[in-house]
């Protein structure tokens, strides 16, 4: 029997400045986060409730909001990048999908954003 696992990061609007703009341009005003990291199953199937059995992410959010304010970016990918490799980091991640969009694109309505996926192959060679 095989199994998968995933934890899912959703709709986390992140406090950034992303971009240089003059006048007239559009700015965006939300920069919103998607993530999903499969993990091994057996830290999300348990057969006892204790926090030593599973994976805590708690830390990584807190990562990820620390880089989004961090800095000013002048790309959504340099964000991207940071936010995935501070995913590499922990071992537990097996393989991840990201998504960084912003909004309003035109007309105040629209998102444009990016998506990343990296396999297992792919975050071993993230980490060597």
């Amino acid at each position: 029997m095989s199994t998968k696992a995933s934890i899912e990061l959703r709709d986390l609007k992140l406090q950034t400045q992303i971009g240089t703009y003059k006048t007239g341009d559009i700015i965006p005003d939300n920069h919103v986060l998607d993530l999903t990291l499969w993990i091994d199953s057996n830290l999300v199937f348990i057969s006892e409730d204790n926090m030593s059995n599973v994976f805590d992410y708690d830390p990584l959010v807190l990562e990820i909001t620390r880089l989004a304010s961090d800095c000013h970016y002048e790309t959504q990918e340099r964000l991207m990048s940071r936010i995935t490799e501070a995913c590499a980091s922990y071992p537990q991640i097996q393989s991840l999908e990201i998504g960084l969009r912003k909004s309003p694109v035109r007309n105040n309505s629209g998102s444009l954003g990016l998506r990343l996926n990296l396999d297992q192959a792919a975050l071993s060679k993230l980490r060597s």
